[in-house]
């Protein structure tokens, strides 16, 4: 093999492993009916201020990751989060605790809040997975 073809490989090598390293980009699944709805409430966001300090599990927080904080569920804890407005669904894992707003079920970090297409506080459902 030349040079060249050698070069190629390697580079297509390269590219296509190097996927594997992105991060997953926040995107809404079709509500399913998997899981068990557990809650049904209003859900909000949070982040601005919270992004890089510590959450109640001991890691970083990151808005941009799809997370949720909810007051009892254990820390690890996969939900599916259905937006009953918009009919769209996340699946986000629990990593801090909260929400302490009145009413309020669970809080999401902004990437999954944006993946529901949630703005302010909406009605949703929360299926444990």
């Amino acid at each position: 093999m030349d040079q060249r073809k050698v070069s190629l490989a390697l580079a297509a090598l390269f590219i296509s492993g190097s996927t594997i390293f992105l991060p997953q980009a926040a995107s809404a699944e079709p509500a399913g009916s998997s899981g068990k709805v557990i809650q049904s409430g209003r859900a909000s966001w949070y982040g601005p201020g919270f992004h890089g300090r510590r959450t109640a599990s001991g890691e970083t927080f990151n808005t941009n990751d799809l997370t949720a904080a909810h007051r009892t569920l254990p820390f690890g804890t996969k939900v599916r989060v259905v937006n009953k407005k918009t009919g769209k669904s996340v699946v986000v894992r629990i990593n801090d605790r909260g929400p302490y707003a009145h009413g309020r079920v669970i809080d999401l970090s902004k990437a999954s809040a944006q993946a529901i297409g949630l703005s302010g506080v909406t009605s949703v459902d929360v299926a444990q997975l």
